[in-house]
């Protein structure tokens, strides 16, 4: 007989090859396409991405799909219609693995009464469910992919995960921060954190136009934030001396500054920011003159060397640039690259000290390639009393909102919420915030 699994086989040693993870954007990416296939079947309930894809990791072990379907053969059959679709590895009534192009993904059509169940046991970490199953049954259930059973036998409630965990006296626990056993514990004193959403976000505070490394005009960066409803953006190009393959100099920032002008008349519903990231030279200037930077809106400083500079080194860069009073925000602090390239080694904590000190806010990047502050060191920042920024450090306009959203995923697997959030302020907010540091 076929024995079901539980969750001491997730912490079984798998002794097959490694598989080299996903970077996160690209994970997003092939998952949506199955998504929107799957969402198009009338009997499909719903469809989310498990794992760690849902869990917001920088990277991505495999790519997982739950759907609810009280049928699964139409829903298979449209799976196989997306282009370039192949069967790849098992398949059976309710799980099939697929690949398009070379990616895998694995998708579970779960029965509706039992999908929270499934997307639970999906979605991991291995800490969390075997926590969950250990707490289940101490109360006598016994929590599998397939459900919550009593000790009778009966199958309980599973439609959605709440259920689950209302049925095991927790509130509902978000997929970003199940990594570890910290969320059960401050779900279990009442200490859950209310996470930063899409929808609490009012505007983008970083992202780039042709006048230095970006695809598109000003003009349709702000038509993209329009589209998102947002109240303010500020367009932030690279400064003379970046590595970037397009520069705005000393004398593009007049130029700009008169084409962000004409835009503000055309579109006076949402507010237009002129600003720039700066870089941090290696002696701690800046890469303009305070004579220029005190024309911007906004300034963000960022560092894009790839180290180098002992850890001393980096931070003293840092620290010069968070006491300059035109200095609002520091960008991607880690400058790590996934997944190429770790954060830099230095002080983190006395990092988040001179943000607090300095009035100077910490940067919570969705660009793919950045994700940083990281959630690890997000939770640090906020910790230490720091304000944070969720921008999407944006090149295209068409991708202004996906990296938004990978962005706030970062932000909640740090246990960010809206109260540390620069940019879920009001534009009359932000401009105070700034303002305030000028004045020191």
């Amino acid at each position: 007989m076929h024995r079901r699994p539980n969750a001491n086989d997730l912490l079984r040693r798998d002794t097959s090859p490694p598989i080299p993870r996903i970077p996160l954007g690209r994970a997003m990416t092939v998952a949506e396409l199955f998504l929107d296939a799957l969402r198009s079947v009338p009997e499909v309930e719903w469809a989310l991405p498990a794992g760690s894809l849902r869990r917001g990791q920088p990277t991505v072990g495999d790519i997982t799909i739950v759907a609810a379907a009280s049928d699964p053969t139409d829903a298979m059959s449209a799976l196989f219609r997306l282009p370039g679709a192949r069967h790849a590895g098992r398949r059976s009534a309710r799980h099939v693995s697929v690949s398009v192009h070379g990616d895998q993904v694995s998708v579970r059509l779960a029965d509706p009464a039992v999908g929270g169940a499934a997307l639970l046991w999906l979605t991991g970490s291995i800490v969390h469910v075997k926590a969950l199953a250990a707490r289940a049954a101490s109360m006598g259930y016994r929590l599998t992919m397939d459900g919550l059973h009593s000790d009778d036998g009966t199958l309980q409630p599973s439609a959605n995960e709440d259920e689950i965990y209302q049925r095991l006296g927790l509130p509902f626990i978000p997929p970003e921060i199940r990594d570890g056993d910290e969320a059960l514990a401050a779900a279990l004193r009442g200490g859950l954190p209310t996470l930063v959403t899409r929808a609490d976000i009012r505007g983008d505070l970083h992202m780039h136009s042709t006048w230095s490394d970006g695809h598109d005009s000003i003009e349709t960066m702000v038509k993209a934030c329009r589209t998102l409803s947002y109240e303010y953006v500020a367009i932030t190009d690279h400064s003379p001396h970046s590595a970037a393959s397009r520069n705005l100099t000393e004398d593009g920032v007049s130029q700009q500054a008169d084409e962000i002008e004409k835009l503000r008349e055309s579109y006076p519903d949402i507010a237009i920011l002129h600003g720039s990231e700066v870089d941090i030279l290696q002696d701690g200037r800046l890469d303009f003159p305070d004579a220029i930077l005190e024309r911007f809106d906004i300034v963000l400083a960022s560092l894009h060397d790839a180290a180098g500079h002992t850890a001393d080194r980096l931070l003293k860069r840092y620290e010069s640039a968070m006491r300059h009073p035109l200095v609002n925000l520091i960008t991607h602090p880690s400058n790590q690259l996934v997944p190429h390239r770790a954060g830099y080694d230095l002080d983190y904590d006395r990092l988040f000290e001179l943000a607090v000190e300095t009035s100077t806010a910490l940067e919570i990047d969705g660009a793919p390639s950045h994700l940083d502050l990281d959630g690890t060191l997000a939770q640090r920042a906020i910790a230490a009393g720091a304000t944070v920024t969720v921008d999407s450090d944006c090149h295209r306009a068409d991708l202004v909102g996906r990296q938004m959203q990978l962005g706030i995923l970062t932000a909640r697997r740090g246990w960010v919420e809206r109260r540390h959030v620069l940019n879920v302020r009001p534009l009359e907010a932000v401009r105070r915030f700034i303002a305030s540091k000028r004045r020191s």
